[in-house]
């Protein structure tokens, strides 16, 4: 098996995989969408949690969870991007590498607003 690094454990590494051209996160997909399906299951357990008149702060917490599995997630984006497109951008161009950056800069400062 390949190793799993990065801040949230769902790129994978490949020696070929930075001269493919294709979505920065195309490699990892699968882990993406399961980590997704998970989250969908958490946002659905709100859902009853609210219908069943749960505990507030039970219900906080469990937001609180499904937030930060989200960051995570938008976490592995902005790795794959930097690491891939921004890469490939900055090796082809300057300019282009230029403009990725600061497509990545704005990305990173919409997550955190978030």
């Amino acid at each position: 098996p390949r190793p799993r690094t990065s801040l949230v454990g769902l790129r994978q590494h490949s020696p070929d995989r930075y001269a493919r051209r294709m979505a920065g996160y195309s490699l990892s997909k699968d882990d993406y969408l399961a980590r997704l399906r998970r989250i969908e299951g958490q946002v659905r357990g709100l859902h009853r949690m609210v219908e069943d008149d749960t505990y507030c702060i039970d219900v906080l917490t469990q937001i609180s969870s499904v937030t930060k599995a989200l960051q995570g997630v938008g976490l592995g984006l902005v790795d794959e991007h930097v690491r891939h497109c921004v890469r490939d951008a900055a090796d082809a161009d300057r300019a282009a590498g230029d403009e990725k950056v600061d497509e990545a800069v704005a990305a990173i400062e919409r997550l955190l607003r978030s």
